[in-house]
């Protein structure tokens, strides 16, 4: 979010837009139709495998080549069109086609490899879990008629009566396949059904943030209506996250105007809500003429005792307020990073000893005359981050700040470096220039 008085920022602006969808989460990045090829090349892989050792191994039997080889073509003819089902999605419509393929690939590999007696036939349970996967209690019985099938196949090709005992034995597989199929079909609706539920509340939980954000974003001031014409502000936040803990602020006073910027330790909503109490309670003091009042006054209100949730955490801040012939009233919570740039390009800090709000007890305020031309710069932490995030990357910063002499060309600065690439905190300049 940037705000100035000059002209309209060049920079990237903090946006939100609010998440109501509840429905399914896309994974960026997954892509479902290579599932088929994937699946296709197992089975194929094994019935490839099972062909060549039958041929070459002396402890498995081949008793028709050619039929063996057949459900080897078979299954690499499923292969090539899973594989142009990957490339095409029209193909994807009649995925099913190719797990359907593999019963008749295992049918006839059973067949050549012993029949009855083969050790392949377990390679059927691959393309029943296929189908059973999918959603619908009808894809149980597509198992069931494909495992039936491929036992039968062999009685199709050579047609003999069937005794008693094997048809009982084909029974049971076929039961016991079948219900293979039915405990996948059921454990892939109750995971389809958890991960709806996960994604709903996860859209939920997305919209409530988004929600936060915009009611954050609304919270920072986008005019300078009302402040002397002599006061010059721009500030922006850019937020590491959907809501930060950074915020700034002005308003009007009775002789002037006041500025803040604060930095709440963390990120995320909780110091969101933190950043928008300490704002609150600032503003609060808009009839004091000490600047140490409001400090002390959101320390106060954010004091509930030594048990709450927020007892653990601090907020650095500076406050000044700035009168219309230049007096600068400031105060300096634990923050250190503002820095006053003189109109001759000298640039000097402006800090004290006092601690951060939620840490320290007093403040007191000190005084500074502006000139004409002068511009207060405070930032947050997160743009020494910018400069190196070193030791001398203050330094770094405060000779770039001489370089720049108007307020907007200082904020567009800085957002352009935050958005030149990834900030681990969150990014937060507020500019005030004296212009009598």
């Amino acid at each position: 979010m940037t705000s100035t008085a000059d002209r309209p920022s060049s920079a990237a602006t903090w946006t939100t837009s609010v998440r109501d969808d509840t429905g399914p989460i896309v994974l960026a990045g997954l892509r479902t139709s290579w599932a088929p090829l994937a699946k296709q090349t197992i089975i194929a892989a094994l019935i490839v495998g099972a062909a060549v050792g039958s041929t070459f191994s002396p402890w498995l039997d081949v008793t028709d080549a050619p039929v063996m080889w057949s459900g080897v073509a078979i299954a690499l003819a499923g292969l090539v069109f899973a594989a142009v089902a990957a490339r095409w999605s029209w193909a994807m419509r009649v995925e099913l086609l190719v797990p359907a393929v593999d019963f008749f690939a295992v049918g006839f590999l059973r067949y050549g490899t012993g029949d009855a007696a083969s050790v392949f036939t377990a390679i059927v349970v691959l393309p029943v879990v296929w189908v059973a996967a999918n959603p619908g209690r009808r894809h149980v019985v597509w198992p069931v008629l494909g495992t039936t099938g491929t036992l039968l196949l062999s009685y199709a090709i050579s047609p003999t009566e069937p005794r008693p005992s094997e048809l009982v034995r084909l029974f049971i597989v076929v039961f016991v396949f079948g219900a293979t199929a039915a405990v996948t079909n059921e454990l892939a609706r109750q995971a389809g059904l958890q991960l709806a539920a996960v994604q709903r509340r996860r859209r939920v939980a997305e919209g409530e943030i988004d929600r936060a954000a915009l009611v954050q974003q609304s919270l920072l001031p986008t005019t300078t209506a009302g402040l002397p014409e002599e006061l010059r502000a721009v500030g922006v936040c850019i937020p590491a996250r959907t809501v930060g803990g950074d915020f700034y602020d002005w308003f009007p006073t009775p002789g002037g105007a006041a500025f803040t910027l604060g930095d709440v330790m963390g990120k995320g909503v909780g110091a969101g809500m933190i950043a928008a109490a300490v704002r609150s309670l600032v503003r609060s003091s808009v009839d004091e003429d000490d600047p140490a009042v409001a400090v002390r006054r959101a320390a106060t209100g954010l004091a509930t005792g030594t048990s709450d949730l927020t007892s653990g955490q601090f907020t650095t801040c500076f406050h000044v307020r700035v009168d219309r012939d230049g007096h600068a009233r400031w105060v300096d919570a634990g923050h250190g990073l503002t820095v006053l740039r003189s109109a001759d390009g000298t640039v000097r800090a402006l800090r004290s000893g006092h601690l951060p709000i939620g840490v320290g007890t007093a403040w007191t305020a000190e005084d500074t005359f502006l000139e004409s031309g002068d511009v207060i710069v405070t930032v947050s932490d997160g743009v020494l981050d910018l400069f190196g995030g070193d030791l001398d990357s203050l330094e770094r910063f405060e000779a770039w700040v001489a370089e720049r002499d108007h307020p907007q060309q200082l904020v567009d600065g800085i957002a352009e470096l935050a958005h030149a690439g990834d900030h681990p905190d969150d990014v937060t300049v507020l500019c005030v220039g004296y212009r009598p």
